[in-house]
């Protein structure tokens, strides 16, 4: 009896250990600009974008960032300046019931959310989009991706699928049964060919490397893998990504 109370409390509080939003509204940070992207269940969300600063090259490209599930846009605005110093035009979304928005985070609002940004980039700067998704975020994206290709695809720290990712930290659960929210990513990224970069740290203790890695496995489109000595999960990653996306030619 115990048992199943204890179950049921997981089924129902279950989001609660999968989304951790800071719903505060932040402020706006120098060299972004605040957008509005339109859901088609009838949501507003607030966003940032960030264009090349004058004497950036052009690139004529544009950034999908799909943060991971933690936070909100701020914490990735550094990140999103040293790719606009690059070059790249970027779009820094955050998803519903984070950085001030309405709604509640779950797996098909947060495709909608995904899906609101795609709109909004190709209706305003063309379809020469690169998707970076980090964490929850790559599987955010690898799903976009799947209805939507991209010119590059990066993935940074991801996991197997959800289940995957909450069997390393709760193995004590039937986590496989319990999931409402399922984020894949291994599977459906072995039909997605655009070029895909994956980047994991080597010592990240919320997804394991072994997990990515098999990501990395899985991709149809597989370009390079960046492994990050010593890196653990929340760390800085903004010069691999860099790096990784200069070694395109973007003409």
């Amino acid at each position: 009896m115990v048992l199943a109370l204890i179950l049921a409390a997981i089924w129902f509080l279950q989001r609660r250990l999968i989304y951790f939003p800071d719903p505060a509204d932040p402020p706006l940070v120098t060299g972004a600009e605040r957008v509005t992207l339109y859901t088609s269940d009838g949501l507003e969300l607030g966003s940032w974008l960030f264009r090349p600063p004058s004497g950036a090259p052009d690139q004529r490209m544009s950034v999908l960032v799909a943060p991971g599930n933690a936070g909100n846009r701020s914490g990735r605005a550094p990140l999103a300046a040293a790719l606009a110093a690059e070059g790249f035009t970027v779009l820094l979304i955050d998803y519903r019931g984070y950085g001030g928005n309405p709604g509640r985070p779950s797996e098909q609002g947060l495709a909608r959310d995904a899906e609101a940004a795609w709109q909004f980039l190709t209706a305003d700067f063309g379809d020469r989009l690169i998707y970076f998704g980090e964490s929850l975020g790559a599987a955010v994206v690898t799903g976009l991706a799947t209805r939507h290709p991209p010119q590059m695809l990066v993935l940074r720290s991801p996991f197997i699928d959800l289940a995957s990712a909450g069997r390393e930290h709760y193995p004590f659960l039937p986590v496989d049964l319990m999931l409402r929210d399922k984020f894949p990513v291994a599977a459906p990224i072995s039909k997605i060919t655009a070029p895909t970069l994956v980047i994991y740290g080597t010592a990240d203790r919320v997804v394991p490397p072994r997990q990515s890695t098999t990501v990395a496995d899985n991709a149809a489109g597989l370009l390079r893998v960046m492994s990050v000595e010593n890196a653990g999960h929340n760390d800085d990653y903004r010069k691999q990504l860099v790096e990784g996306l200069a070694e395109r030619d973007w003409s």
